[in-house]
């Protein structure tokens, strides 16, 4: 018996039919979540980011409205007042870019970590394998975070647009609803 034999369940990577016990419940989650975008870098303006503006246009484009987008210092300060301003208007998903590599001034896990309510390990397992995929062995460079804070999820991405994109596609859309909901149980 070749081993494709007896592990084939019939589901598709990405889709869950509204009958399975996922999709039901991703059916009761809700379809928008106010989401605010946030920027780490010393270098990039608002005039020439292009991974918050990849990020920015996906969430709109899932139906996800944007009730914030700033670009801050990588500096732990410029990070905190940046997800308290979020919290202020009201923001379920904040997703930070930048920042999460080893170099000198890659500070956002150091700052947005011990503010976590619980950590999701899983995110950055995953997001650590699909960019091994894509990347190879780079991929371990990124200590990309994902965790609840105060009723929100907080994502931290690398700041590449390819990594935006696949960290939106693969993991945070197909999930952004339903997190929201099972944090507000």
């Amino acid at each position: 018996m070749g081993h494709g034999d007896h592990h084939h369940h019939g589901h598709a990577p990405f889709a869950q039919s509204p009958e399975s016990p996922s999709g039901a419940h991703k059916a009761q989650a809700p379809a928008r979540v106010a989401a605010y975008v946030v920027t780490c870098s010393d270098s990039r303006a608002e005039a020439d980011d292009e991974t918050g503006r990849i990020l920015r246009s996906a969430l709109e484009a899932a139906g996800h409205p944007l009730c914030g987008y700033r670009v801050v210092r990588d500096e732990p300060e410029a990070i905190r007042a940046v997800l308290e301003a979020a919290a202020e208007v009201g923001a379920r998903a904040v997703i930070i870019n930048g920042g999460t590599g080893i170099g000198r001034r890659d500070v956002t896990i150091e700052t947005v970590r011990p503010l976590l309510d619980k950590e999701l390990p899983g995110f950055g397992e995953l997001f650590r394998a699909l960019s091994y995929e894509q990347i190879g062995s780079a991929a371990m460079m990124t200590r990309a975070l994902a965790g609840t804070w105060r009723g929100a999820l907080v994502f931290c991405l690398p700041g590449s647009p390819a990594a935006a994109r696949l960290a939106m596609d693969a993991l945070i859309l197909p999930e952004l609803g339903h997190g929201v909901r099972e944090l507000s149980r």
